[in-house]
């Protein structure tokens, strides 16, 4: 594992190639950059639906669903909610990346780890 030191929390190398790691730190211990938080299993891509709840981003991401009797794909939508650190500025309508992590509450079974413009591969 490769940590670096930078100001008062520690960032590290979350183990997914092109997520780089927010400029800010926090003190946030579900922050899987700065906190004791691990990513594993899958990754989606989706939309911010809300930010409402405290500390939690409501993620819709489309599907589609073939049907062999007609012969035709139906969209389905998926919606998860997500741990959002502070060091992360997220907002309604933006694209961002989840990671799947251990249970943080009932509901919350992933975490934000960047926003697609911000991580793109070059």
């Amino acid at each position: 594992m490769v940590e670096k030191k930078k100001g008062k929390a520690k960032e590290k190398y979350i183990g997914i190639p092109g997520i780089k790691p927010p400029k800010e730190t926090c003190d946030d211990p579900n922050c899987p950059f700065h906190g004791k938080l691990g990513i594993r299993g899958r990754a989606f891509r989706g939309v911010v639906q809300s930010i409402k709840p405290s500390k939690t981003a409501i993620i819709k991401w489309e599907r589609r669903v073939f049907f062999p009797k007609y012969e035709r794909f139906e969209k389905r939508f998926t919606k998860v909610n997500a741990h959002k650190p502070p060091c992360l500025h997220i907002h309604q309508g933006d694209e961002v990346i989840i990671g799947e992590c251990r249970p943080i509450s009932k509901t919350k079974k992933f975490a934000v780890i960047g926003k697609v413009g911000e991580n793109e591969r070059t």
